[in-house]
């Protein structure tokens, strides 16, 4: 009996690290003893809010960019995302001197959409609820001649993700555990790459918001499952299905999806501010909310949770800090 070969390999992963040396920021990882206590075992967070754009996003992007032909460069790229990944391929482009097309849907957050015409790029909207982004983006790049770069469904953007969890393990050691959010599925494809291919007995868990629970179902199933479009405050994990190249990673290599709800994921982000000193957004607080509110459970284990991003505007976390339980 044969195996099919992954679309990624931890040697993808580390050559992706070598490409980002020097590009993308390595981010920090921080301890907290409160948190420690609560949870009754050793926290190590990776915090991706402090990376450029303010999130992971920009080493898939960039690993990806990189690699185009000169020729195809020039012409530019384009990609669909609700922010984070728009601001990535908006920054990659203009670090490697091009441009960028990006649809985004009508209602991504105001403070995603500035930032990325603040890198230069052009936007193009579509309705999230009604619209397809990726016949939009497909049928623009085709007009235009734009080579597009998805947010997740692609082994270079996978493979630059997993550095995050290359770095993290590089930093902490051993670990027995690794959490980390779940959207499109990239980020946990490519750190469970690089988790299990250096630590082959870490239990890899992914976590989404309870509204957005497609990957959990899909993984049950055995195949991609898809939902509604996800209504939830964690706007980069509000996805009706599960890449096909992420999927075909996550079922190997994921054991488990926790899910949590919105209170958690406000009280995970207010945590973070009062206790931690820092601002997450969302999507980047759900593997910590996993943990506060007891959707996972491992104690005395050392844990590495990936702290996504960082993108939201001051009002907008105000709005939902204070509406923390």
């Amino acid at each position: 009996m044969t195996t099919t070969p992954l679309p990624i390999t931890l040697d993808d992963v580390r050559d992706a690290a070598v490409r980002l040396q020097g590009v993308a920021h390595r981010t920090p990882v921080l301890r907290s003893r409160t948190l420690d206590r609560i949870v009754g075992a050793e926290v190590l967070l990776k915090c991706e809010n402090f990376q450029r754009v303010g999130a992971f996003k920009f080493r898939g992007a960039y690993n990806a960019a990189s690699r185009l032909a000169p020729e195809q460069l020039a012409r530019g790229v384009a990609a669909y995302s609700s922010g984070n990944h728009a601001q990535a391929v908006a920054l990659a482009a203009r670090e490697l001197g091009t441009t960028a097309v990006i649809v985004m849907p009508e209602d991504a957050p105001r403070s995603k959409r500035v930032a990325t015409e603040g890198y230069g790029a052009e936007i193009v909207t579509y309705d999230r609820y009604s619209g397809d982004r990726v016949a939009v983006a497909r049928a623009l790049a085709a007009d235009r001649g734009l080579a597009l770069i998805p947010p997740y469904e692609h082994p270079h953007v996978m493979a630059g993700q997993g550095t995050a969890a290359l770095e993290l393990l590089a930093e902490a050691g051993e670990l027995d555990v690794l959490l980390a959010p779940v959207g499109g599925g990239g980020l946990i494809a490519g750190s469970a790459t690089a988790a299990k291919g250096l630590r082959p007995g870490v239990r890899v868990v992914g976590v989404e918001p309870e509204a957005g629970d497609d990957t959990r179902r899909s993984l049950e199933a055995g195949r991609r499952v898809e939902i509604p479009v996800p209504r939830t405050i964690a706007d980069g994990q509000a996805l009706r299905v599960p890449g096909e190249l992420t999927f075909s990673v996550n079922r190997r290599l994921v054991d488990e999806i926790a899910l949590v709800s919105d209170d958690e994921i406000r009280s995970a982000m207010r945590f973070a501010f009062e206790r931690l000193k820092i601002v997450v957004e969302p999507s980047g607080a759900t593997g910590l909310a996993a943990l506060l509110a007891g959707r996972v459970a491992f104690p005395d284990r050392r844990i590495g949770v990936i702290v996504s991003g960082g993108n939201i505007d001051a009002a907008r976390f105000a709005e939902l800090c204070g509406d923390a339980p």
